[in-house]
């Protein structure tokens, strides 16, 4: 319920910019209809539906879903929306491009979970479609190193502390954040949160794989938000851009 607070400076229209930059360049046509896994509360699909495209959004959390929801119908925008995962959804239909962003695909930790959600995004892509994603680059986050951090958000008389205290397993690629957070009301605590999330930072060669045993071809790895730029140990935010053939 805190979740678009705590985002409220997530640029979200620069990252539809930015996926509509990747359709010019990799797709001979703009395409029609686009499919949002872990759409989340909606912060892409909103835009780029009220951008003319055919939007259908899938999140394993029902709760985004229902917010995404009444979103959606407040802007009367035509946008499905399902609560299902995406391992194993199946809609019966093929998109023009699949969006996967805010590191969605990085809590696909076991290469069973990678290897099923990347074979049922290409059934659900024409041959050609595109599939962009957005990932924690290993090689930075073992250079860099996870650290405490607190974030401190307000709006009107409420007031959000976020403490993020990470955990990290080089051995599995993983990542553990435990949250821990804290609403306040003027100077009464209202609510407090804790939750730990297991994110998996990613390699190069392994996402080449996983997409060419799926029938993709990896056409791009770049820096986040920034086409013909590759990685760093310094980028710890990398996108993906891999075409179905």
């Amino acid at each position: 319920k805190y979740y678009d607070l705590l985002y409220m400076d997530k640029d979200y229209k620069k990252e539809c910019d930015f996926m509509e930059k990747i359709f010019e360049k990799y797709l001979d046509s703009k395409p029609k209809k686009i499919l949002d896994l872990g759409c989340g509360t909606g912060g892409h699909l909103t835009i780029l539906a009220q951008r003319g495209y055919e939007i259908t959004g899938i999140d394993a959390s029902k709760s985004m879903i229902e917010i995404a929801r009444n979103k959606v119908q407040k802007m009367n925008l035509d946008v499905k929306l399902y609560n299902f995962d995406i391992r194993n959804f199946c809609l019966n239909e093929k998109f023009d491009a699949v969006i996967c962003m805010f590191a969605v695909i990085d809590y696909l930790t076991k290469n069973e979970d990678l290897q099923k959600a990347f074979l049922n995004i290409r059934r659900h892509l024409k041959k050609g479609g595109l599939f962009i994603f957005d990932f924690w680059y290993g090689p930075a986050v073992l250079t860099i190193k996870p650290s405490v951090r607190i974030k401190v958000v307000k709006k009107n008389d409420l007031k959000i502390i976020r403490m993020v205290t990470p955990k990290l397993n080089s051995l599995k690629h993983t990542l553990t954040s435990h949250y821990h957070l804290i609403a306040l009301k003027g100077d009464r605590i209202i609510d407090e949160i804790k939750e730990s999330h297991v994110i998996r930072f990613l390699f190069p060669q392994e996402i080449r794989h996983y997409l060419e045993e799926n029938n993709f071809e990896l056409l791009e790895i770049s820096e986040f938000l920034k086409l013909n730029k590759p990685p760093t140990e310094e980028t710890w935010n990398a996108m993906a851009i891999a075409k179905a053939i």
